[in-house]
């Protein structure tokens, strides 16, 4: 599903964010990303969302050869990406439904399809009944759900969620996780950042620690170290 082959990303002339990482996650997996702020951890998921390019090594997902990514393609790499953040980025103006709806407009989904499949994926992520709030009206947690749901409406193989409830307290936090490790349960393979340390080592997930750039720890039921 996701094979990265001795990566590295460089900046300017000496600066490795990453340094020749090897990583293969299987379809289906639910893995835990963590170091410490300036470890390469938004690095990577930038690689892998193609917001930037690496400058050595092979990214290959899915069927999908990085190397031969044309910029066209891009968009189309990016439906099988879902990224939740820990800013929630959500539009002010467009109420909860409409947030979500967005990004199926964008990729000119029908008026039908989005009335159909909308309500859906509110229901997976416990917004039922708020269809119509604002982003303003809604808690920090709830918000954070209306952004996984827009993460996950295009039906992505991939989620990767960037330290999803930094922003949240304990409470709220683990209702978001409770909500990605059912998705994970639907079959979509999860990439979950954060500097949680009950989180990751409540979960017992494969856990993957970057340190100045390179991976000095990959285990099957990790702890946070």
């Amino acid at each position: 599903m996701i094979l990265l082959d001795r990566v590295s990303k460089v900046y300017g002339k000496e600066v490795a964010a990453l340094d020749r990482i090897s990583l293969h996650v299987e379809q289906d997996e639910f893995v835990i990303i963590i170091g410490s702020s300036g470890a390469g951890k938004s690095t990577l998921l930038k690689l892998l969302t193609r917001e930037e390019k690496q400058s050595s090594g092979k990214i290959v997902i899915g069927n999908i050869d990085y190397d031969k990514l044309k910029d066209k393609e891009i968009p189309y790499l990016r439906r099988k990406i879902g990224v939740v953040f820990q800013d929630f980025k959500l539009l002010p103006n467009k109420n909860v439904f409409e947030n979500v709806a967005f990004a199926l407009e964008i990729v000119g989904h029908s008026n039908r399809e989005i009335k159909h499949t909308v309500p859906k994926v509110l229901n997976v992520v416990g917004l039922r009944g708020k269809e119509k709030r604002m982003p303003a009206e809604l808690s920090g947690g709830e918000r954070q759900r209306v952004s996984i749901a827009r993460a996950i409406v295009r039906q992505p193989k991939i989620l990767v969620a960037d330290e999803p409830t930094g922003n949240l307290d304990p409470r709220h936090a683990w209702d978001i996780i409770r909500i990605l490790e059912k998705i994970n349960r639907f079959g979509t393979t999860v990439l979950l950042t954060t500097h949680n340390q009950e989180i990751v080592n409540k979960l017992k997930r494969r856990v993957v620690t970057l340190q100045d750039g390179r991976i000095i720890s990959d285990k099957a039921h990790g702890e946070y170290t």
